[in-house]
């Protein structure tokens, strides 16, 4: 087998297919939830004319026989936003009900159920006016059981097309190859709507296989040649299907796995599970144990968080024109020179950005090579103690928001040169470059920041990134204007 090192340009391609797959999947998110968005609206639209504007208004109280559309706007506002909430809920957007038309449409009825029961309670506890018609949200239940079902069978015969259902499957990367697992594989590889394919295996660390594997499955390395092979980008996910393995050696794939931004998911034997407090899924027949499932893995939270940034970046950059103008000014006069620094620092999936910051200390600050912040740093200028207290000379990252290479809420980014051997010394240390950094975070706001344990650092970002939600974020923001631990 070639050495997988042997030429790093052939990086590229494979993370730029990786890229293009991941970016693939979050616009056909994005189109079936706006089509679904359409298609609720204009079934609610239909229902309303449909029972006021035919024979059916002579059913029901008279006031209802003048209703026009605008009488009720507000409840159809309700109903499709209610409709379109109850049917993320159902997790009708996920990658496996967009490749299964059974999961979809199993999702669309009981979100249609939970949304009559909901909508119809709703508009009676708000005091609607005019009170809604339960023929009205019969004929719109109808409709709705009629129209998704429908335009999402016509998305489905799209997307099961080989060329676009192959950007909806990850590529898996085998470790041993097992009796169980092989039977599995002969069931999930003919599925449409099986969620991965294998690209390879490879060896364990005995180097036998249970059974052998078969001859159209390529060997592509051996134990030792993991993590080469993770860095040149050949898979998105790593299967254990060797029930041999000790729980040492699990522990070092799924290390290796994390420093290197891969899912890891294991085949567990009926008997033996070594991992607990992961995600469980059925794939072929088979249980699956994975790290896999974070809130903004999900694209509509995705989409939330950065609309929430470009608002808040809009904003900031607002705000932030006259404080810039006033301490540049009085950076220039302490020392003179130019009033903003550029930084390289490490981003989301590991991609270097410029953070653009406030100048803070004297001019050529690190002649003597890069180092780490300190309390009552000597290399400060007196305005810029002020600032780093205050976050002042965070101000223009705002740019980097906008810019899309960093959040207003979440780890904050190191500086490459900093941090090349974390991810080898540090346990779970690259897995908080899963989302982006952000301007202020949750280790931030808890005193950890500048020269302060890196272990504890990350055990903060790590439980920001599993507990994300809008309001957490919200509340980050609030305290990065309160609490001052940390500050130089």
């Amino acid at each position: 087998m070639s050495n997988p090192h042997h030429s790093i340009g052939k990086q590229l391609p494979l993370r730029q297919t990786a890229s293009t797959s991941k970016a693939n999947y979050h616009r056909l998110v994005v189109g079936a939830f706006v089509t679904d968005l359409l298609a609720v609206t204009f079934a609610l639209l239909a229902a309303q004319w449909i029972r006021f504007e035919t024979p059916l208004a002579n059913l029901g109280v008279k006031a209802e026989e003048s209703m026009v559309m605008m009488d009720y706007f507000g409840h159809i506002v309700l109903g499709v936003a209610l409709m379109m909430a109850v049917l993320v809920n159902f997790h009708v957007y996920s990658r496996e009900s967009l490749l299964s038309i059974t999961k979809t449409m199993r999702g669309i009825v009981k979100a249609s159920m939970v949304w009559i029961l909901a909508y119809l309670a709703l508009t009676l506890f708000l005091k609607f006016d005019p009170p809604i018609s339960r023929v009205y949200c019969g004929v719109g239940l109808a409709l709705m059981l009629t129209v998704l079902p429908l335009w999402r069978g016509i998305l489905w015969r799209v997307i099961s097309r080989e060329e676009n259902s192959k950007s909806l499957r990850q590529r898996a990367l085998v470790v041993g190859w097992s009796k169980d697992f092989a039977h599995a594989v002969e069931t999930f590889t003919q599925a449409e709507d099986r969620p991965f394919d294998i690209v390879g295996v490879i060896t364990p660390p005995d180097g036998e296989f249970e059974i052998p594997v078969p001859s159209h499955m390529p060997v592509m390395g051996s134990y030792e040649s993991l993590e080469a092979l993770l860095q040149l980008g050949v898979c998105q996910i790593v299967v254990v299907a060797d029930n041999g393995l000790k729980s040492a050696r699990l522990m070092q794939i799924a290390s290796v796995c994390e420093k290197e931004m891969v899912e890891f998911k294991l085949v567990p034997t009926c008997f033996r599970v070594l991992l607990s407090g992961l995600h469980l899924e059925s794939v072929g027949g088979i249980p699956i144990l994975g790290i896999s499932k974070l809130p903004l893995h999900s694209t509509l939270n995705q989409l939330l968080k950065r609309a929430v940034d470009i608002a808040g970046g809009l904003v900031g950059c607002l705000l932030a024109a006259p404080v810039i103008a006033i301490f540049g000014i009085m950076i220039y006069r302490e020392s003179p020179g130019p009033i903003f620094y550029r930084q390289r620092r490490l981003g989301a999936n590991g991609k270097c950005f410029d953070m653009v910051k406030l100048r803070s200390m004297k001019l050529n600050a690190e002649k003597g090579g890069v180092g780490w912040t300190v309390k009552n740093d000597p290399r400060c200028l007196k305005v810029g103690a002020f600032m780093r207290k205050w976050n002042v000379d965070e101000i223009p990252q705002f740019w980097n928001v906008l810019n899309g290479d960093m959040s207003l809420v979440g780890p904050r980014p190191e500086r490459p040169e900093l941090i090349e051997d974390f991810k080898e010394e540090i346990p779970h240390y690259n897995a908080r470059h899963n989302i982006k950094p952000g301007i202020t975070g949750w280790a931030q706001v808890n005193g950890l920041r500048g020269d302060t344990d890196l272990s504890e650092r990350v055990r903060y970002d790590l439980h920001y990134i599993e507990n994300w939600n809008v309001i957490f974020d919200f509340q980050i923001m609030a305290l990065t204007f309160i609490k001052r631990e940390g500050a130089c």
